[in-house]
């Protein structure tokens, strides 16, 4: 019998990539929108943003009420300063205090808004047409695959360090890559690791390696270990021109770091810069939640969940459901049960998730998926709270 073994790869990159502060300064529009308007349920976001060097350009569509019913380009200005400043960009190339920031926001399409706001006896529909979704595997711990968490792990563990002071010298921008060998569809071991990571003038390959190996190791799990001459860091030799003026930047660039690192398939939708009337957004976190909760009840060991939606439309037009051969119950029997116990509407998905709050900045970074849900209404759709009741569903 043929041993069914394999490597797969996934790649993160840190809150400094240019990529990345373009999505964190789309989501910080995000909150600020969602924060400050009377009415946050009808606040709408569709923020795009590019960097480059010494310069911001922030365009799209934008509709508030009360003191934000006009866009205030001082006030946006001020929220792309405290991103770069809250990353640590205080480069020559790039400064918090010396970029220029272009501001090309107007009011959002009434052809949109016609579709999309509830009306009189119709329901609020999606904000545009697209697929969204949903993973989740017993892979780890957080239901994440292994390869992308990995990835995850290892820049949030560097930028803690940095940001501690214990690893002056190396800037924000950096990019990480595990690949991970499988051995009948399980992770066994780590193959290889890459980290590039931007670093000043006087710290070599070398050094930049001693400090970063032992935290590789520290993050692997128990009894795993990678091979010296499989661990790259900065494989070109040097990384000292990084950020936006190495590399310009854009919002949604990312699509596949922010979720599941190319493990199950993507609908195309970026996340950030989006508000929750946006099913690319709010769809692909509930697709996540209810994917999360089928595993955590332990109805698959992994699942893919797609869902479909019509602009103007609120429930979606289709839901299909791939438990890869690790159910008892057949897929069809569990969509049914995924329509008895979720609302999947835009309206019935923000107040499921509580969506409709300033909680986007942070998941602009280090995934949307695989974080930990907090009190105050942060990744509520990593709760694990429907389990019962698929439970009681099915079992």
């Amino acid at each position: 019998m043929t041993e069914n073994k394999f490597i797969f790869t996934s790649e993160s990159v840190s809150e400094g990539h240019p990529d990345k502060i373009c999505d964190q300064i789309s989501d910080a529009v995000v909150d600020y929108y969602l924060a400050n308007c009377e009415h946050p349920d009808m606040a709408r976001v569709a923020c795009e943003t590019m960097v480059t060097t010494n310069k911001v350009f922030i365009a799209g569509e934008v509709r508030g009420d009360g003191r934000l019913a006009k866009v205030n380009k001082d006030e946006i200005t001020d929220i792309a300063r405290r991103v770069i400043k809250s990353i640590g960009y205080e480069q020559d190339s790039f400064h918090w205090k010396n970029v220029d920031v272009n501001i090309n926001l107007h009011s959002q399409s009434v052809d949109i808004s016609r579709g999309v706001d509830a009306r009189e006896k119709n329901e609020e529909g999606a904000g545009d047409q697209g697929i969204m979704f949903g993973h989740a595997t017993k892979e780890t711990d957080v239901l994440m695959p292994m390869p992308i968490q990995l990835s995850h792990e290892l820049l949030k563990k560097i930028r803690e360090n940095r940001v501690a002071g214990k690893l002056i010298g190396l800037g924000p921008d950096a990019k990480s890559q595990f690949s991970i060998t499988y051995k009948d569809n399980k992770p066994i071991n780590v193959y290889s690791v890459v980290l590039s990571i931007q670093h000043t003038l006087e710290y070599n390959t070398k050094k930049i390696r001693e400090l970063v190996v032992p935290i590789i190791n520290d993050i692997l799990p128990e009894g795993w270990t990678c091979p010296e001459e499989r661990i790259f860091i900065n494989p070109t030799g040097k990384f000292e021109i990084g950020g936006p003026h190495g590399d310009a930047g854009l919002t949604g660039r990312k699509i596949v770091v922010d979720t599941y690192g190319g493990v199950c398939p993507h609908g195309g939708g970026a996340f950030s810069g989006k508000d929750p009337s946006k099913v690319d957004r709010s769809g692909a976190y509930v697709a996540r939640y209810i994917t999360k909760n089928l595993v955590a009840a332990g109805l698959a060991e992994k699942c893919t969940l797609q869902l479909a939606y019509i602009i103007g439309v609120a429930k979606p037009i289709s839901i299909f459901l791939d438990t890869h051969n690790t159910s008892s119950f057949s897929n069809l029997d569990l969509v049914e049960g995924i329509k008895k116990l979720f609302d999947l509407t835009p309206a019935g998905i923000r107040k499921m998730l509580d969506l409709a709050k300033p909680i986007y900045q942070k998941t602009s970074f280090f995934g949307h998926f695989g974080r930990e849900s907090t009190k105050d209404g942060f990744f509520t759709w990593e709760n694990i709270d429907k389990v019962d009741l698929l439970k009681k569903e099915f079992l």
